[in-house]
């Protein structure tokens, strides 16, 4: 696809039209960008696999326009979960449910469960709309490397990939900068698999149940032991440490002189700024040839949580 094609800016019924006919647009949502494709479209969602090197078995999430579609796509939604749903959505939240009979197995990687949620950005919210069924959407990068939070980020990784009928949707920066949250609803209490801006703590508050911990019985996006990794290596620190200095911002700074070319990043005094800018920061540093990146954790309070999820992932 020319260049000049790839990028459409805030073009709504040119994405719509694109996933219509089979063809994959990366769409930007408040966490990341994703990479889209009609979700009842088999040879198009098999095509987000192949253009991320994604493994066949690792599923997707599919992004709907409103709470009330969740039974369309859900064979049986309990009680907390539509109370998570009137709470949160649209929002980063996605609820993993028992899927009905017609939603495809490539789309679950296989699991009788559906990954769902309800996107905040405006843009794709709308293109969901009009398009008048869900979209199935990872992460818009390779699998396995640090998730895109801009469509320069998107074309980066994926410009060599994709064809001539796909399509990036730039709707700017994304506002939370890492993942949803993702909960287990197919139990008596709901299960976090994947920490995010909805909170362990405001999902019980919500509920009025004890959240659970993963057991590992359902698969999910981005659950990997190994995951949003730079090429750079990744080094934990934590604030009392020498390196963990507290810092205004999330700064880059490549004067740490041992080893050569290693990138000290220090926490934010804002936690959402540090989850805003955590992967365009990770970027910079592939970007700029070095070889190793020291992240300060942040408290465990709030989307620091995602924060200190994401970086242990990609440390790993």
């Amino acid at each position: 696809m020319p260049d000049d094609a790839r990028v459409i800016e805030a073009d709504i019924d040119a994405a719509v039209a694109a996933l219509r006919r089979g063809a994959l647009v990366a769409l930007p949502t408040e966490t990341v960008y994703g990479l889209g494709a009609d979700a009842t479209n088999a040879d198009a969602v098999r095509r987000i696999f192949a253009v991320k090197g994604r493994p066949a078995d690792h599923p997707l999430i599919v992004h709907l326009a409103d709470a009330t579609d969740i039974d369309a796509w859900a064979a049986h939604v309990p009680g907390y979960a539509r109370l998570l749903a009137a709470a949160y959505w649209p929002g980063p939240l996605t609820l993993i449910l028992p899927k009905r009979a017609q939603v495809l197995d490539v789309v679950t990687g296989g699991q009788g469960t559906v990954g769902l949620r309800v996107p905040a950005h405006p843009l794709t919210h709308e293109v969901i709309r009009r398009l008048g069924t869900g979209v199935a959407a990872p992460s818009a990068n390779r699998f396995g490397r640090v998730s895109p939070t801009t469509a320069a980020h998107v074309r980066e990784d994926l410009a060599s990939h994709l064809a001539d009928d796909d399509a990036i949707l730039d709707g700017g920066p994304c506002a939370v900068g890492v993942e949803s949250t993702i909960l287990d609803c197919t139990g008596s209490l709901p299960r976090l698999l994947r920490a995010g801006a909805i909170t362990a703590a405001m999902v019980e508050q919500t509920t009025g149940l004890d959240v659970l911990a993963p057991d590992g019985t359902v698969r999910a996006s981005g659950t990997l032991a190994s995951h949003y990794a730079p090429r750079a290596s990744v080094h934990i620190a934590t604030a009392d440490e020498p390196l963990g200095m507290p810092g205004a911002g999330l700064i880059a700074d490549a004067s740490v002189p041992t080893p050569v070319g290693m990138v000290r990043l220090l926490a934010a005094a804002d936690v959402g700024a540090y989850a805003r800018d955590l992967y365009a920061a990770l970027r910079a540093s592939d970007e700029r040839g070095l070889t190793d990146v020291v992240a300060v954790l942040p408290a465990a309070e709030g989307i620091g949580a995602a924060v200190r999820d994401r970086l242990r992932r990609a440390a790993h």
